[in-house]
């Protein structure tokens, strides 16, 4: 792959990481015993009945919330991590070439098309 598209391809991704940590931080706490893990911080709004519900319903979706932003942060930093040892670009499952255009569209690709399909 084209080294300029590359270095395009990496000022997006981490772009897209310092995003999902902001993210991830304004409901979250970091969690300080593992890396780029997070914990959803409980609401307090107060201690009548329909407020007790409200916590728990908010606090399930900042659960919810938290592994869908902490599994894109992980692919983003798999795909960093590639793209330092010379690797990005390259389907992890048969080794054949991503094409520029599907990596640009979609950074975190790890798969060509083929593999991602049998694995569907």
């Amino acid at each position: 792959m084209d080294k300029k598209i590359i270095e395009q391809i990496e000022k997006i991704l981490l772009t897209e990481k310092e995003e999902l940590k902001k993210q991830l931080e304004s409901f979250a706490d970091k969690n300080k015993h593992a890396e780029n893990d997070y914990d959803a911080k409980f609401p307090d709004y107060g201690n009548h009945e329909d407020e007790n519900a409200a916590e728990v319903a908010d606090f399930e979706g900042g659960l919810y919330l938290e592994k869908t932003l902490e599994k894109s942060l992980q692919k983003t930093i798999e795909a960093l991590e590639s793209i330092k040892k010379g690797t990005y670009g390259k389907c992890i499952q048969c080794g054949k070439s991503i094409p520029e255009k599907r990596c640009l569209a979609f950074p975190t690709a790890n798969k060509c098309m083929d593999c991602k399909k049998s694995t569907l």
